[in-house]
């Protein structure tokens, strides 16, 4: 005769009790690069409102406070931007190191709008109030770009998106390419590759 304490419990699916697993689930998904960045960009965010002086809550947040954070963020960037008096303002390579400021670069400060951008909406943001998605946080990007690129000697162009190479098709008569005594192919005709002007 078993004991009620036997240490065999076992789940009652009907009852829902939960002392074992009825069905086998599987481990959370582990979120992507991207998914784990954006969070972390969020949270960052989140951080500067608080220690704003003073506070700023979320809802009040507009597009001059998102360029105050991207300035912000200046101070732990990595990219040399030349000052218009350096004498290696506009040099791709300079020969020695200066004293000009390391800022944030422009690519990494457009991805992060991008993803703060997807961040606001997911945590119940309407579009139509993003501050990352204001006229005035495009303007402050797009004047980033170009100063960075004109003071780091590296001129700013538009990828070109790249077509995938023409196909030249060959028509052959069939008719003309069979042999009188009936053969399926013409010996002496060109090949497709032949045929094709270079």
């Amino acid at each position: 005769m078993e004991s009620a304490d036997s240490g065999s419990q076992r789940s009652d699916p009907v009852k829902g009790d939960d002392t074992g697993p009825s069905f086998v689930s599987s481990p959370p998904a582990t979120p992507s690069r991207y998914e784990s960045q954006k969070r972390r960009d969020w949270n960052t965010f989140l951080q500067y409102l608080k220690n704003h002086k003073p506070p700023l809550a979320l809802s009040r947040c507009s597009g001059a406070h998102v360029i105050e954070f991207l300035k912000y963020l200046d101070q732990f960037g990595k990219t040399k931007v030349h000052v218009a008096a350096c004498p290696y303002f506009g040099h791709q390579q300079p020969p020695s190191p200066c004293s000009c400021p390391l800022k944030q670069a422009w690519g990494s400060l457009d991805a992060l709008i991008g993803r703060l951008r997807a961040a606001y909406e997911e945590n119940g943001g309407r579009p139509d109030s993003n501050p990352f998605a204001t006229r005035a946080v495009r303007i402050y990007l797009r004047e980033v770009r170009e100063s960075q690129a004109k003071a780091r000697g590296i001129p700013y162009e538009k990828k070109k998106r790249k077509r995938p190479p023409t196909v030249t098709t060959v028509r052959v008569d069939v008719a003309s390419s069979r042999q009188s005594d009936g053969d399926a192919c013409n010996v002496g005709a060109p090949s497709v590759a032949e045929a094709v002007p270079p």
